[in-house]
């Protein structure tokens, strides 16, 4: 059996790939494919009510809050959140934490006048780590304050949220349904959905209603403009229909599952098993401070990299696939989403056992 470790686009569940398989063709009887079907006929726009109340259902989403369906992955949305959210003279707050989280700040400074960078990751002697939120620079009248609970190039996750004074926005493309969350803390979550949702190319947002009850720029690229895409209910122009279905099956097996609680047991249970094999090891190493580790990306560096190519080689060999770790930071990761079974955990850890007892 073959494990994807991708960071995403990432494995899918086996049993939604089956049924998407069965009814490529034929879908719901119709004869025809669901990517065939119009985005407006009344069976699919079933299918996207039914896939927006089971991700409301998941995440006990409030009914002051709106789900949108929308373009362009995660990032897509470091472009539309300072737009609708806020005002070009504004100042807002970000958190960078990694990677994903300066790309989000560059793209942020292209619409408002002032951005905010309120703490960054720094070495200490327990590894990477990100600063105390009581040590953060925090502006006295942003318009929102945005991080990335989980940044899966760096594997540097944040585990509370930040409790301030303004709307808290959550780039949760890698945390999304991976672990019970209380909506209600945020102004806005969006998420790429090519990590713990579906195809990449497609993004969830889910943001409270008062936030988009008047956009803040009048120039808002109007596929990215909460307001319309709310009052189209995600439809202004043709959405990714078969996105969209794939998601709404996701959701379904997600619920099939049990839940949201049970995605975080699993997944507790997969990273301890994983970093319990870094840790017990000279030969494998992690550099992120315990608390801040993530659940779902776990990179790791071998001790001696000249053995990161022969790594490689042999672990797909075993099955165990894209753990080459990202372009920027080098090493490995294993990612390890909602469809990630246990068992792809335990056969990577079997590995890298055998591997440090053959070359060490």
């Amino acid at each position: 059996m073959k494990f994807n470790f991708s960071a995403g686009p990432a494995m899918l569940p086996a049993p939604v790939l089956k049924k998407a398989q069965k009814e490529l063709c034929d879908w719901q009887g119709l004869g025809i494919s669901v990517m065939e079907i119009s985005h407006r006929d009344p069976i699919y726009v079933r299918m996207t009510e039914e896939a927006e109340q089971d991700l409301r259902d998941l995440m006990s989403i409030p009914d002051n809050y709106t789900v949108l369906f929308m373009h362009g992955g995660g990032r897509g949305q470091f472009s539309a959140v300072p737009q609708n959210l806020a005002k070009p003279d504004a100042t807002v707050d970000y958190l960078d934490s990694g990677i994903w989280s300066q790309f989000a700040i560059r793209e942020a400074a292209k619409y408002v006048q002032q951005v905010n960078v309120v703490a960054k990751v720094t070495e200490t002697a327990a590894g990477k780590a990100i600063p105390q939120v009581s040590d953060w620079q925090l502006s006295e009248n942003a318009a929102y304050l945005h991080y990335c609970p989980n940044e899966t190039v760096d594997g540097i996750a944040l585990h509370t949220v930040p409790d301030v004074s303004v709307p808290v926005v959550a780039d949760m493309s890698s945390i999304i349904l991976a672990e019970p969350i209380d909506v209600s803390q945020f102004g806005l979550i969006y998420a790429g959905a090519q990590k713990n949702i579906g195809p990449s190319g497609f993004a969830v947002v889910i943001v409270r209603n008062d936030l988009i009850a008047e956009t803040c720029q009048d120039k808002v690229c109007t596929v990215m403009n909460y307001k319309v895409q709310a009052a189209d209910k995600s439809m202004y122009n043709t959405p990714n229909t078969f996105a969209w279905y794939l998601a709404a099956e996701v959701f379904k097996w997600l619920k099939a599952e049990g839940g949201v609680e049970a995605m975080a047991d699993l997944n507790q249970r997969k990273a301890a098993l994983l970093y319990e094999c870094i840790d017990n090891s000279s030969f494998y190493r992690n550099t992120v401070a315990i608390a801040n580790r993530s659940r779902m990306n776990v990179p790791f560096q071998l001790r001696d990299d000249a053995l990161d190519a022969v790594f490689l080689r042999e672990a797909e060999a075993e099955g165990l696939m894209s753990l080459k770790g990202h372009r920027f930071v080098g090493g490995m990761r294993a990612s390890m989403y909602n469809a990630m079974p246990f068992a792809g955990a335990q056969a990577l850890v079997d590995f890298m056992t055998r591997f440090e007892k053959q070359y060490s």
